[in-house]
């Protein structure tokens, strides 16, 4: 083999073994996914399948070829913030006239299932009716308050609630464990969601329609805390909690009831106090002799929730700090109120939520404690080395505060540090009750709660007596806005509502799944026998190329993270007809030049050079429709206008750069004729 032929092997080759790279993870995916299957009903089992293949399966989940909502079923939420009920709630409720009331009415109809920007809408009518905004709305932190002022602070709280709305939705949606669900911000006050894989579609509008709720939560970390933990281990290891065990062993103290999870480590049930007492008394670890894999799963069976839990204690600030370590030990080893902090890795979280969400573990815990985790990771997944995990706190049950006296909170800088803060205020009734519970908790967390996550534990500083109060310690400016945009959530009147909801169920994807593939089947099958009647020889290096141009568009799409859907498949098969349409051109021409008596090699240089221009021109021609369609279109329509966009670049790889050097490959062979079908005749 030459030279010249090798390097034309190798433009055909490398194109094949690329794609394949690229499609192995999804064939990997698919392949680790129907193993996972089989042994997800053995919880060890899939702990331990989890442990061995849990790497490879997700990795391979994030690169393979995703599917669309139209192909493996799911449900499409379109929310809309109630801007106008913003703007009605924002006002001076004692200023509210009908000049007022006329305004928004009009504005509803002209916004109402449009596009249309409702604050704009809302402003200009508002002009053109003569009539001021501080006639309306009160003006804080305004030295000269001005109609400029008052429309910049509205913009400015609609942004606002947005935001707020998207981070809840997004909060709730990931502890509903929806994969892979995807949630974005579409014009001024809409939010598209489309979640993959949904069971229960009722629970879903439940979810969304929810009011968010903010609270200000005292953080309580103690012995009742590891009391509470042990509890759910002895639950969900069958066994009764540690209270019922300590009553029905007539114990005096905590003590027996706080080394029952200890007994387990022994691996043999325990019945009464006393042979937990010896089991504790015996220091020997019941794991020696195991190896790595068989002493974590021991760890894993006797203390199911514990395991999850890393950290730090101590007695006091000055002392020094513990790692924590649950084995063997029992609540009475922990300080009453020390100093702790519990970690819980983001890869366990799901499962942790999950056992915390259990009716049955609620009923055992605490009636004065709640444990709830914090919404920002840390390390990894917050920019930092290591792992990304979540802190976990405990926090009295009952709220302080809610956040319905908040009137106002922005994000700001210290002058003094120049770090960013953020300050918060309340009304007049809100900042009394703060005074007093500032005033209680000096020294102290009081934890930001919205809809059951914890965004910020500020240590109480002193008194606050005038409701204004400021936050620190936030790591920069985006952290700081979001906390501001969190506590705006207990301020902003903006009720979030379903405007438009479709469900695919999984029958109907797995059906369209079916119907895309046998049509497309179906159409390959014409064209390439289309071809190979029609062209012969030719036709048969233009079917290698247009398999090769399916096999290509399948690949971008799993390299760029892409997601397949039905007009996807539509977007695919018409590239396809415009990869034929380019090599029908080729050949026509190649035809005309053979019949004018031109040798083959020449024929075939003279073919691709005038095909060309028309060739370019048709491309382009559909990509500039295809990149109008992504730029304006949503959904389904910008899925087709991108698989179309790629089919187009690798029409005019396979159709001009593939089949040329499959030619030439012919032609350096020795061929001096190819059989091109029907003569053409001059």
């Amino acid at each position: 083999m030459n030279r010249k032929n090798l390097s034309r092997w190798l433009l055909i080759i490398s194109p094949i073994i690329a794609a394949a790279y690229l499609l192995w993870p999804t064939y990997r995916f698919y392949q680790l996914d129907q193993e996972r299957a089989q042994v997800a009903s053995d919880s060890l089992a899939l702990e331990e399948w989890d442990r061995t293949y849990g790497e490879d399966y997700q990795s391979a989940r994030q690169a393979r070829i995703k599917l669309g909502l139209d192909l493996r079923g799911g449900m499409y939420v379109t929310l809309e913030v109630d801007v106008l009920k913003l703007i009605e709630e924002s006002a001076d409720q004692l200023s509210v006239d009908d000049d007022f009331t006329t305004v928004l009415e009009k504005t509803r109809k002209e916004t109402d299932n449009t596009d249309k920007d409702v604050l704009e809408t809302f402003l200009t009518n508002f002009r053109e009716s003569k009539l001021s905004l501080l006639q309306y709305f009160p003006v804080t932190n305004q030295v000269d308050p001005t109609d400029e002022a008052i429309e910049e602070k509205l913009r400015k709280d609609v942004d606002d609630a947005v935001d707020q709305a998207l981070q809840v939705i997004n909060q709730r949606i990931n502890k509903y464990d929806v994969s892979e669900a995807n949630i974005q911000k579409q014009g001024t006050r809409r939010i598209l969601l489309e979640l993959p894989d949904v069971k229960d579609e009722n629970e879903i509008r439940k979810l969304l329609q929810t009011t968010a709720r903010l609270e200000f939560k005292r953080v309580t970390m103690g012995r009742p805390m590891i009391e509470a933990f042990y509890n759910i281990d002895a639950l969900l290891r069958g066994e009764k909690p540690v209270e019922e065990v300590a009553a029905d062993t007539t114990a005096t103290d905590s003590t027996a009831a706080d080394t029952t999870a200890v007994a387990k480590a022994d691996t043999t049930a325990v019945a009464d106090s006393t042979k937990a007492d010896t089991t504790k008394a015996d220091t020997t670890n019941p794991y020696a002799g195991l190896s790595d894999d068989e002493a974590l799963r021991a760890i894993k069976r006797d203390y199911p929730f514990t395991y999850m839990i890393q950290g730090l204690f101590a007695q006091n600030a000055e002392s020094s700090f513990n790692p924590f370590d649950f084995i063997m030990k029992s609540a009475k080893d922990f300080p009453d109120q020390g100093v702790y902090r519990f970690v819980v890795s983001e890869k366990d979280l799901p499962k942790f939520l999950t056992i915390m969400d259990r009716a049955d573990v609620k009923r055992i815990m605490p009636v004065d404690l709640e444990i709830l985790v914090g919404a920002k990771p840390q390390g990894q997944g917050a920019g930092q080395e290591g792992p990304a995990f979540f802190d976990i706190y405990g926090v009295a049950a009952e709220a302080e505060l809610t956040g319905d006296v908040i009137t106002e909170a922005f994000p700001s800088f210290d002058p003094a540090s120049n770090q960013p803060i953020v300050i918060m205020d309340m009304n007049s009734m809100g900042a009394e009750r703060w005074s007093q519970i500032t005033a209680a908790n000096v020294g102290k967390q009081i934890a930001i709660v919205l809809d059951g996550r914890i965004y910020s534990a500020p240590n109480v500083i002193n008194k606050i007596p005038d409701g204004r109060s400021q936050i620190t310690g936030m790591a920069n400016a985006d952290e700081a806005n979001l906390l501001a945009v969190v506590l705006k959530a207990g301020a902003l009147k903006a009720p979030v509502k379903i405007i438009e909801e479709r469900v695919v169920g999984p029958s109907l994807g797995e059906d369209s799944i079916r119907r895309g593939i046998t049509s497309s089947i179906l159409s390959f099958a014409l064209v390439i026998l289309f071809m190979l009647i029609y062209y012969m020889m030719g036709g048969a290096l233009a079917d290698v190329a247009l398999l090769m141009n399916v096999l290509l568009v399948v690949a971008a799409l799993a390299g760029f993270g892409g997601t397949l859907t039905l007009p996807g498949i539509a977007g695919i098969i018409l590239a396809t007809a415009m990869a034929v349409d380019a090599n029908i051109l080729i050949f026509e021409r190649i035809r005309e030049e053979m019949a004018m008596g031109r040798p083959l090699s020449s024929a075939v240089e003279q073919g691709y050079a005038k095909a060309w221009s028309a060739i370019l021109d048709s491309n382009v021609t559909n990509m500039l429709s295809g990149l109008v369609l992504i730029f304006l279109g949503t959904g389904p329509v910008k899925g087709f206008a991108v698989t179309l966009i790629i089919g187009v670049l690798m029409t005019l790889f396979t159709a001009v750069v593939v089949t040329r050097a499959m030619f030439e490959i012919l032609i350096s062979s020795g061929a001096t004729t190819l059989n091109l079908g029907q003569k053409k005749t001059a």
